[in-house]
């Protein structure tokens, strides 16, 4: 089998034009060079020098392999790099698993970030439900997962995953204009007891949560209708089909939709990213740092968008949608 140290001599010789230049060139002793053309000699089963007392001077055999090796030995080299790139963080790949309102609000800001400093860096991003995502990564199908949970529906992530916190989210209360509420100086749980609501999926996290916000309060909510999907349930908001309670981070400004703040809920969203325990690809340690700084950034500037409760400890593990 060729070995790519004894091409290189082989092309350092014929370039030099002798083997002591080519020792210098190199670095080797002048009996090292002339070993390893020796022993590629024996391998290709070819002279590749002529001799003489005071020169060499290469084959035709030696011309023909040295010229296949230049691209050769140029196409290791690229993936020496790579590799160096790769424990160095800098090349390699990076697949994330999302749910919808983190890859809209949170990872365009976190991944044009990173990019622009590990440009070689690929990025595979993949939409999902929590307990999807949960699964592929513990399966090594993805490197980091951005997942989400509530208060009062307390679960736990598996002990082979990791958890940073990133940021909390208030509750949001979606009223359409013009409800007998949006003229009030404080709106508590109680003065919604006869309204319909608009939830997401029943069962999902979101759901459950507002659900046991209220029959805290003494009432059980009445879902008049249900999506998944946070424009459309301002949609229902602004046509008063039913009022809504919408992590922060989702919320969006919109005609016809009026948001206020429960004085009496507490109770908050928390966005996290899970990784394995063991990080193999240093990259991923670069992405969690630039996620931890968008979600520092979307503090700073959001309302409603808190950081992460201080000695928070409790992981839910994954919820059924993204719950909203």
């Amino acid at each position: 089998m060729l070995n790519p140290v004894h091409l290189r001599t082989l092309v350092a010789v014929i370039r030099a034009g002798s083997f002591a230049d080519a020792a210098r060139d190199l670095g080797y002793t002048g009996s090292a060079v002339s070993q390893q053309i020796a022993t590629l000699e024996r391998v290709v089963k070819v002279p590749l020098f002529e001799r003489a007392a005071h020169s060499v001077r290469p084959t035709a055999a030696a011309e023909f392999l040295a010229a296949r090796a230049h691209d050769t030995l140029a196409s290791l080299k690229a993936l020496e790099d790579d590799i160096t790139g790769m424990a160095e963080g800098t090349v390699g790949l990076i697949r994330i698993g999302s749910f919808p309102t983190a890859s809209e609000q949170l990872l365009p800001e976190a991944l044009a970030a990173f990019l622009s400093r590990h440009p070689k860096v690929e990025i595979l991003l993949d939409e999902g439900e929590s307990e999807d995502l949960v699964t592929s990564l513990q399966d090594g199908r993805i490197d980091l997962a951005l997942v989400y949970h509530y208060d009062l529906v307390p679960k736990s992530w598996p002990r082979s995953l990791q958890a940073k916190p990133l940021l909390d989210e208030e509750l949001i209360l979606l009223l359409p204009e013009g409800h007998r509420l949006t003229t009030a100086d404080t709106v508590v749980l109680p003065d919604l007891a006869t309204e319909n609501w608009v939830s997401t999926r029943e069962g999902t996290p979101g759901s459950k949560c507002m659900v046991r916000l209220c029959t805290g309060k003494g009432f059980e909510p009445a879902v008049a209708v249900r999506s998944n999907d946070y424009d459309v349930i301002r949609s229902f908001v602004r046509s008063s089909l039913g009022i809504a309670l919408v992590p922060a981070l989702s919320h969006v400004t919109s005609d016809g939709v009026f948001a206020a703040r429960l004085q009496d809920v507490t109770a908050r969203r928390h966005v996290v990213v899970l990784h394995r325990a063991t990080k193999y690809n240093r990259a991923v340690t670069e992405a969690l740092r630039a996620l931890e700084r968008a979600a520092a950034a979307i503090v700073a500037t959001r309302p409603g968008v808190c950081p992460p409760t201080p000695g928070y400890v409790t992981h839910p593990d994954a919820g059924n949608g993204e719950g909203h």
